[in-house]
Parts: structure tokens; sequence; C-alpha cells
């Protein structure tokens, strides 16, 4: 039966040809008694004739060594009993029979010997042999099951990924080893990539671990992480070849016991938002993933269900998508949502799941569908942080990028938010990490790379940059020109950690590289660039090893032991908090985002509310975290209302109080500058006014009155009243004059020289014309017989102002 048409995707599609046998696990760990299975009768060759010859040659017992296979509860490995080793001809007691015996004896023994010498011209060394049998040569590699994951690939992509106190775990996904190859690309790979070393990208100090037998080889599924397991959720099973989906089965991966789990027939439980009580938990692929170990929870937004998800679906059932949030409670983690995890009870060793379908604008008509996106966690907003739902599509629309889908953890309920800036384009399967600021003040989400699948059959693959810095909702894109850039992509898997973006695999789209061996790169969050190496700026916990159980934040150090989760120094983990992002340490706020959002590298934003009010949610009301940072200060991550109001009595946000404060003293600094400016001026021009008419004196010629400058007859005390109309410039003014006809200076004249009470004559300049007063002795001349200067009247501003209000 045909199979119905599919949307085109990150998918080169590929597939393995490799059989996979599940082990099955009890999920409490408890493990059945070790024995060996085969996927049927032909994978056992048992060659009897070479047995004895076996024992004899290779000196070893079949005891020595077991092939390295998954513990099982199938059928045991068939061995040879005493009476299949013996030769079926009977003793006889002739010499001829003897002799015939140390004859066929000695060619059996002797000319394998000879062949590995160099006398037949093809030396080799001669290999011990165990086992109870010699599997034929062409199934070596098939019964070897536990074979280390290859680390050497052409080209990696939809994988799952998790990180871990340094660790990067990645899983499963597609892969191929040569150029060209289109098939049997579906893997069941377990790698680690350490992260507390120093590596470059052309040689990343990436680890093949054993290969897991019982999860099943699954591509675009998630990773699930607490601080002491994995846990893989969903995924696609191969259709180049079709390979037939089986029942869902959550299976865990212990660290610290190097182990895998099944936990088998997961179903729902009721809680808020969430109806779904009992019914069997299904398996989805394409869908967006969130961790948040600082819960003790994971998430799984939209993605699909067909025949390659599904057991039992029809290949000629249309897909569905999917607009459900799928929860996951980890074992021991409390949930609050979740009914049976009410009155403070913890969850079980399975988990718990719960299918959140009608939370706010989720139970509305026109609710997203959609797979291929994102979901990001940001904590400070709300009781518990918020998850937004970013990028994606369906077969037949794509999801707007100026429109954010938020999920508050702790109410169990969507909103929209928009945003402002211009917005990336439209595009499914892109990467994206999450940084905080120093001080919580902002939070910045990277988005890279994803791909345009309009029109259809033309993929286009991104290699463009954006950040969505918080709480402001803003799309700023990162200027990578003169750069490295690698090559655009999709399908690819992004972690954090030292503030380190780590990108792993991706598909470049058909005919863009031969290989792309190892296909990891690093992006500095901080200084946004393409860096060609790893930086570990902190060592992480000791070893892998380390869990919840003995996690801490001791001592003044922010690295290894004292800051296992990779946190800013003023967000560690502490026995009162479960501190901030994970991966942040030693991020600084690159300068694009600074000019967007005010404050420096540090934090201290300006812009705490969303550009586009919100108009309801937790970014409306507002939550918010105060860090201390390493110099005593505090700031707040304040959320604010939609009046601008901070909310929740966190105390004021520290860094708008300095930037108003500084802007407050700077009005009033231009403000005083502006009046200097106006007084100097002012006083300028009366001074060349005293200039003009001494030289006019000098010359002696008739001169105006200038009020307020020389004793009028309109006031005995030389000052023109408001009713004068000399006061503006109505009336002509006498100079006063002396019995000698020269003109006088003050009724209390200070002569420069200090012999006379009478002011001399002179020829010119301003020295000779003094202010007349009939003011008190301590009236002083206020021009001084100076030119005015602007630093002067900074200086002195009211004596400047008494010079031009007596014009």
């Amino acid at each position: 039966m045909a199979a119905t048409p599919r949307r085109t995707s990150i998918v080169k599609e590929h597939v393995e040809n490799d059989f996979t046998e599940p082990a099955v696990t009890e999920s409490k760990r408890v493990r059945p008694t070790p024995s060996v299975r085969f996927s049927n009768k032909d994978d056992v060759h048992v060659v009897e004739r070479y047995d004895d010859a076996v024992s004899k040659i290779g000196g070893g017992s079949h005891h020595d060594a077991q092939p390295r296979f998954e513990q099982t509860q199938a059928k045991a490995t068939p061995t040879l009993s005493p009476a299949q080793t013996q030769s079926p001809l009977p003793v006889r007691d002739s010499s001829n029979m003897y002799r015939l015996g140390v004859f066929t004896f000695l060619l059996v023994a002797v000319v394998p010997l000879l062949q590995s010498t160099s006398f037949f011209g093809h030396a080799s060394v001669l290999q011990p042999v165990s086992g109870s049998a010699i599997p034929r040569r062409d199934i070596v590699q098939t019964l070897d099951r536990r074979a280390d994951s290859p680390t050497n690939v052409c080209f990696r992509w939809a994988q799952q990924s998790a990180l871990v106190n340094g660790t990067l775990y990645l899983y499963g996904g597609q892969a191929t080893t040569e150029p060209g190859q289109d098939t049997d690309a579906w893997n069941n790979n377990f790698l680690s990539l350490d992260l507390t070393k120093t590596w470059q990208i052309a040689t990343p100090a990436l680890t093949g671990r054993p290969q897991p037998s019982g999860p099943p080889n699954v591509s675009l599924g998630y990773l699930w992480s607490s601080h002491d397991s994995l846990f893989l959720y969903g995924g696609q099973f191969s259709w180049k070849p079709p390979v037939p989906p089986t029942a869902y089965s959550t299976w865990e991966y212990a660290i610290a016991d190097d182990e895998w789990i099944e936990h088998s027939d997961p179903v729902t439980s009721k809680g808020a938002s969430s109806p779904s009580d009992g019914e069997p938990v299904q398996r989805a692929a394409e869908g967006a993933g969130a961790n948040v170990p600082s819960l003790g929870r994971g998430f799984y937004f939209g993605g699909h269900l067909d025949g390659y998800t599904t057991e039992g679906w029809s290949q000629s059932v249309p897909r569905k998508y999917l607009q459900s949030l799928l929860e996951f409670t980890f074992p021991g983690a409390k949930n609050s949502q979740v009914e049976v995890l009410s009155s403070d009870r913890e969850a079980g060793n399975n988990g718990v799941y719960r299918n959140v379908t009608e939370g706010g604008q989720q139970a509305q008509v026109g609710f997203t569908q959609r797979a291929d996106g994102l979901l990001i966690y940001v904590p400070g907003f709300g009781n518990e942080g918020i998850l937004l739902a970013v990028a994606g599509g369906t077969n037949e629309t794509f999801t707007q990028m100026n429109n954010i889908d938020v999920y508050d953890i702790a109410t169990s309920s969507w909103y929209i938010q928009s945003t402002s800036g211009t917005s990336p384009t439209i595009r499914v399967n892109p990467c994206a990490v999450i940084a905080a600021a120093p001080d919580g003040t902002s939070y910045n989400i990277y988005m890279y790379g994803g791909q345009n699948l309009i029109p259809a059959g033309n993929q286009t693959q991104f290699d463009d940059m954006w950040i969505l810095t918080l709480p402001s909702f803003t799309w700023i894109k990162v200027d990578t020109d003169g750069q490295s850039v690698p090559p655009g992509r999709s399908g690819h898997t992004c972690n954090v950690w030292d503030s380190q973006m780590v990108m792993v695999g991706g598909y470049t789209g058909e005919g863009t590289l031969t290989c792309e061996t190892p296909g990891i790169y690093v992006f500095d969050l901080s200084a946004l660039e393409w860096v060609n190496q790893f930086t570990a700026t902190s060592s992480g916990s000791d070893d892998d090893t380390r869990t919840t159980t003995n996690k801490q934040s001791n001592g003044d150090d922010s690295t290894g032991e004292s800051n296992p989760f990779n946190q800013q120094p003023a967000q560690r983990y502490s026995a009162d908090s479960a501190g901030g992002l994970e991966g942040s340490y030693g991020y600084k706020v690159p300068q694009a985002v600074i000019d967007v959002v005010g404050g420096n590298e540090n934090g201290g934003a300006t812009l705490t509310t969303p550009v586009n009010t919100a108009t309801a949610g937790p970014l409306a009301t507002g939550r918010p975290i105060t860090y201390t940072n390493a110099d005593g200060s505090t700031s707040t991550s304040t959320p604010g209302s939609s009046n601008g109001s901070s909310g929740g009595g966190g105390g004021a946000n520290i860094g708008a109080i300095v930037a108003g404060v500084i802007a407050g003293v700077l009005f009033i600094v231009a403000c005083y500058l502006a009046f200097c400016a106006y007084v100097y001026r002012k006083q300028l021009q009366l001074y060349k006014r005293h200039v003009e008419m001494s030289q006019a004196q000098a010359r002696g010629e008739k001169l105006p009155a200038i009020p307020g400058l020389l004793a009028t007859d309109a006031s005995s005390n030389g000052k023109a009243t408001p009713s004068d109309p000399s006061r503006f410039g109505g009336s002509m003014a006498k100079w006063p004059t002396n019995s000698d006809g020269r003109p006088s200076g003050s009724h209390h004249s200070r002569h420069e020289s200090g012999g006379s009470s009478h002011a001399t004559p002179v020829t010119g300049g301003y020295n000779a014309i003094r202010r007349n007063s009939d003011v008190s002795d301590g009236d002083e001349d206020l021009l001084g017989g100076h030119e005015p200067t602007f630093v002067g009247v900074m200086l002195n501003p009211r004596r400047s102002l008494r010079v031009i209000n007596r014009d």
C-alpha cells in the first residue's frame, strides 16, 4: 500500500540494517541472570570438527573470555558436550591405527604452525581462540552488539543530546560513514564530549561509548537529563528501508552505574490543564524539548505521530501534528501540578507523565500545531519560570517569529507575547541556547541556522545567528561578517557550557560538502564570534559521576566543586535556591545587546519589561529575582507590570535607579550650563556697550543713557525705577560731571590708582568707566574692568546675574 506523502524536512533519510534486540531491564534496576541472546538459530554456528584443534592450539578455555553482549532473558549460548568433542572412531590396539592417529595429530598441530611462518610467503601472528565455537567470519560484527560507538563519521544529524556536569552526551540520530551514502543511517551510537578540558574543533574530546542493545535506533527525539540520569523520549524509526516502530518505553541511562534501564508501558496522570489520566504515552518525533533539572522535569512540545513513530499506525493514515505539551517529572522529584504527587509527594522510580492540553491559549481555537521548533526554559518569571516556543511548523503552515508562545510552568497556562525589532525569517529545525547576565537583569537566547521549506522541494539552509533578549523580547541579528561561519544547516544540536555554544552535526543540504568530520563547532556567546577551540574556564565537577546527592556550592571559588552546574557566580546553587541557568558561567552581555537594553557587560539592563506590553501572565505581573554580585551590590531581574511598575516587593532595580540618578544629574547640569550661557551672552553684550561708550567719551561725543549702567537724573540713587522711561531707553540720561566738567564716577568712586576721589579722564578702554551707584560703601564694581568669561560666569553666576539685572 502506498505511503502517505510526507513533508520534506531535514532528513536526507537513511537507516541502519543492523538488528537491535532490546535489553529488558526492570525499572527498579534489578537485573536478570546474565545470559546471551541471539536473534535466531542462524546466528550461532558450531564447527565441531575444529573443537579439539582449537583447545590444543589456542591453549585457551572457552571460559577465558565471552563476547560482549547485553544481558537479557533469552536463550543461553550453545556449548559442546564431551560427547561432541570426542572422535567418532573407536580406539584400536593395533600399531597401524596408532601410527595413523599420531600422523593425523601431527598434521592438525604442525600445519597451522607452518602457515604462520614466512616459509609460505605470508607470515601472520597466531591469535589465541576462546569460546565454545568459532563463528562464521561474515557475522562477527553482527554479534558484537556492545561495540564502542564510532566517533569518525562522514555526516551526523538529528541526534538527541544532553549536557550533565560538563559532559555532553549524544545518542542515536542518523549518520553516514562515506560520501553518497543514502541508507543505513539510523543508529544507536552513544557518545560523550568532555567540556571540562580545552580542545580544538578539529580534534574534539569525543569518546565512543558502548552501543546499548535496548534503546531503539531513533532520530529527532529528545534526551532529558537530571543530575543523575538521562531519559530518552520519542523519536522516529527508519523509513529507508522501513522499520516498524515498537511499543514505547522510557529508557533511562543511570550515569553513575553506566547502565540503561527500561520503564515500559508508561501512562499519563491527571493534573492541572491535563484531563488525560491512565492513557498510554505515545512516542512523538520532531517536537521541541526542554530540560529543567532544577525543577526535576522535562518537557516536549508538539511534534507529530505517524507510521514511523507509533506501533500499529498504518502508513495509509495521515501524519498527525500535535499541540500538546508532554511533561515528565523525574524519579524522586516533586510536582504540585500533578494530582498523584499532591501533598508534597515524590515521583516513583518510573517518573510521572502529564499531558497538558487545556492550558490558557492552548484551549482556544487556532492555537498553533507545530513540529521542528524550539522550546527554551527561562527562569525568573512566575514562581517556576517560563517556557518559550519558537519557530517550527507543519507541512502546510509555518510559525511566525514575531509572536512567541509563552508557557507559565507554575500555572500550566499558555500566553502569547509579541516581539520587537526585525524578526528572523520563518524556519524549522534551528538550534538554540540561553545565557543569563551576571546579575540576572537579562536573559539572551541565541538561535542558529534552520531551514526554510518554502517553496516545496527547494530547501534553504540558514547560517545566520540571532539573539532574542528578554525581558524586552527584542530580536537582534548578530553580525558575523568576516568570520569563519559554518555552512548553513538544520537538524543540529546546540548546548552551552562556560558561556560557549557547542554545535554538533546537522544536515547541510545536497551537494554542499563531501564529508564533514568531525562536524563540531564552537561559538563564543560573549564575544559573538565563531572560534576554533572550546576553552574550558571551569573544571566542573571532579568527575562525570556527580549527582544531586553530592552537589555543593561552598567557598569563594566559582568553579569545580563549588560550581558543579556552571552557573554565574552570583547565581550558584545553594541549599535555599536552585540557582540560575546552567552553563552560563563567565558570560558577559555583548555590546550588541547592551545597545538595545542598556546597562553593561555585567547586566544592569534598564529595559526590564517587554517593548510590546504584556497583557497577562508572569510577564505582566512579574516576580523579580535578586542576585548579589561579587562587589556586594545587588541587582534585580524585574519583569514588571504592564504600567512599568516593579512587582513582588523584591527591592528596586539598582541599575535602573543608578541610571535614573545619573540622567537626572546630567539634566540639571545641562540646564545650569544653558543658564550660564544665557548669562554670559547678556554680560558680554553689556561689556561691549561699555567699551563703545568709553571710546565715545574719550572722543568727546555726546553719549546716550544706558539704563542701569550710568547714573541718571531719574533717581536719587542712580537706578531707574520700573516706571522710568529710561528703563526701556525712552529718554536720554546725563553723564554726571565734576566741577571741572569731567565725567564723574560714583559718589563713592574707587580710583584704580587709589589717589583721588575723582575719576580721571581716559582716552579709551573700558577701565575708565565705572558703574555709578548710590548704594553703601560695600557695593563693588560688578564688571571689575575685565572682559567676562564663560568659566567666570559658571563659577560666580550670582554676581554675573546682578550685572545683567541692572540692565
